[in-house]
């Protein structure tokens, strides 16, 4: 059997072992996608041991089979990382306003205890730099940062080693992903052991903590919301819906309108008003009150489409010819009888005001007749085929220019070499920029975003090879010796202090000074680590997974930049004092 064959069967079984680990759960906890991490050691294992698979020689070089193991790797971890940037990129930086900004400042805090207490037992003697960066990254459960940091060793190791110089102890590589898998599992306990203990010290339960949230909800950014009201203002008696305050602003839109004892129809800005009609507004709450206090009084009356000549439906941009246009430029009041009522882009709904510009994927919410529906589908697309079809261009040059960037040296003064952003920050960076101003930058010419199926399949798929192989390479690398004679319980045992102290403390500060919600506070928590499975634990805590999934999203884009190259720094301080 050929070797690419042998690898390719190495590479499934422990995939499909691992995928198979990580659904085994204990009252709702699993190892998650890091199962296939742990498959793929016992894969290697025996691979190694019972077939001969080697993937290194007895001096350390790579054989031609840890080469193609190596290259898969990495090209995992940048498939990995780029659509994790293209998934964070249109609300990254909108992610740095408000709570979010106190948020980001205690992952930070988290970040920098977890790199002080890692650095704290290398200059103590306790590890050398490979292991403690293998320690740190499975402490942190942050694959990208095991890419980053077994890089940065190689790197570092090559730059001590030209013209013949020694290469310090401490720069082997293969023993980065042997502590990562060390302290992987005990890092994700300390996460859930973690959240546990916070719930006592907050003094709160998780319907608690969920009824806290949805009311604090109403004192940050005001959300859209409808009401049914009833002209009774003489005033407006014979007026059009256009004088609505907020109406001709944009502020507010009056997507339906019924006359009194009449049928539903679609609201025209022309419609002229009169005593016992009825107008469905949407808009936010402020200007929603303002407008039924001009005109009349709140109503319960049913306002619905069913039963009616009308129908409400979402229409996907899809024709690239209107990206980049004004939702205005449309006219799709004038042209096809319809009212716009609000546009969503990436879950978030949004006012439809005539400015407003229209991206690749925006979902215009639209009320009319299904005739005039479809006709306008055919000018913005709405093409659930297109949209959901994979323009591999702008991949390959969002990957390509990721490199690019990564492979810029950044010059360190008295360090042999330069720190880099390298094949997972390089991609993970661009992925976030052309994801937010890609489609500006090329003139709409070349639409960055991808369907959300398409970023599942590459994230999953990036991260399964590459966890996948790392195991297989520890596990052909001696990992069950390491652990079974070596130094593996005490890089356990020292992994855990690294994850288990930060977010103890950090968790504590979070609730007690910042008085932030409980399940924020978790899904913040799960976030500065980058962890799946903990944020998995903490959604499934409350009925509702708003709150945890706000946190987490929040730190996650800022977290994982740092992360990646928090293990770069600390190789570069650590070969500072060498």
């Amino acid at each position: 059997m050929s070797s690419i064959a042998i690898i390719t069967l190495a590479i499934s079984l422990g995939a499909v072992l691992g995928i198979l680990l990580g659904q085994v759960k204990y009252r709702g906890v699993g190892l998650g996608i890091g199962g296939v991490l742990f498959a793929g050691i016992i894969v290697g294992h025996f691979a190694h041991y019972y077939l001969g698979f080697d993937v290194k020689t007895a001096t350390g070089q790579a054989t031609a089979e840890g080469s193609i193991l190596h290259y898969v790797q990495e090209f995992g971890l940048i498939l990995f990382v780029y659509a994790i940037g293209i998934k964070v990129g249109p609300s990254f930086f909108s992610s740095l306003r408000g709570q979010g900004v106190k948020l980001i400042m205690w992952a930070v805090t988290i970040i920098l205890g977890g790199c002080a207490i890692a650095l704290a037992m290398f200059f103590a003697g306790i590890v050398p730099v490979d292991a403690m960066i293998g320690m740190y990254t499975g402490a942190i459960t942050n694959t990208p940062a095991l890419g980053a940091g077994t890089q940065m060793i190689s790197d570092m190791a090559a730059a001590f080693g030209q013209n013949g110089g020694q290469v310090p102890d401490g720069f082997n590589a293969s023993i980065v992903p042997s502590a990562y898998a060390m302290a992987y599992p005990f890092a994700v306990v300390s996460l859930l052991l973690v959240m546990i203990i916070l719930r006592f010290v907050a003094h709160t339960t998780i319907d608690k903590a969920g009824e806290d949230y949805a009311a604090s909800k109403s004192k940050g950014k005001p959300s859209l919301t409808v009401m049914n009201v009833r002209v009774a203002n003489p005033a407006f008696f014979g007026k059009t819906i256009g004088d609505i305050p907020g109406v001709a602003s944009g502020d507010v839109v009056c997507s339906r309108y019924r006359p009194d004892g009449g049928e539903l129809t679609v609201a025209r800005h022309d419609q002229k008003l009169s005593e016992n009609d009825t107008v469905h507004l949407v808009g936010l709450s402020s200007n929603l009150s303002e407008a039924m206090k001009a005109i009349g009084s709140k109503c319960a009356d049913c306002m619905t489409t069913r039963g009616t000549h009308v129908t409400v439906r979402h229409l996907l941009v899809t024709n690239r010819g209107i990206c980049g246009s004004q939702l205005g430029s449309l006219e799709l009041e004038k042209r096809f009888g319809l009212s716009v009522s609000r546009v969503i882009r990436a879950g978030i709904q949004m006012m439809p005001h005539p400015d407003f510009v229209l991206a690749y994927g925006d979902e215009i919410n639209v009320i009319g007749t299904m005739d005039d529906v479809t006709a306008a589908g055919k000018v913005v697309g709405n093409s659930s085929a297109s949209y959901n079809k994979v323009g591999m261009m702008p991949v390959f040059i969002g990957i390509f220019l990721g490199i690019l960037l990564g492979s810029i040296p950044i010059p360190i003064p008295g360090v042999p070499a330069p720190m880099k952003l390298g094949l997972a920050g390089g991609p993970l960076v661009m992925a976030i920029l052309l994801a937010r101003f890609g489609d500006t930058w090329t003139g709409n010419l070349i639409h960055w975003r991808l369907p959300p199926a398409a970023i599942a399949t590459f994230n999953s798929l990036g991260i399964t090879l590459f966890l996948t192989i790392v195991g297989i390479n520890a596990g052909a690398s001696g990992f069950w010796e390491t652990l079974t004679e070596g130094p593996g319980l005490k890089w356990m045992a020292w992994a855990t202090l690294i994850s288990f102290i930060p977010i103890m403390v950090v968790g504590f500060l979070m609730i007690k000074v910042s008085h932030i919600n409980y399940l924020v506070t978790c899904g913040a928590i799960a976030g500065s680590y980058t962890d799946p499975p903990a944020l998995a634990y903490a959604n499934g805590m409350y009925k509702d997974a708003e709150a945890s999934s706000i946190g987490y999203a929040t730190v996650y884009p800022f977290v994982m930049f740092l992360r990646i190259l928090s293990p770069q720094i600390m190789v570069i301080i650590c070969a500072a004092f060498l």
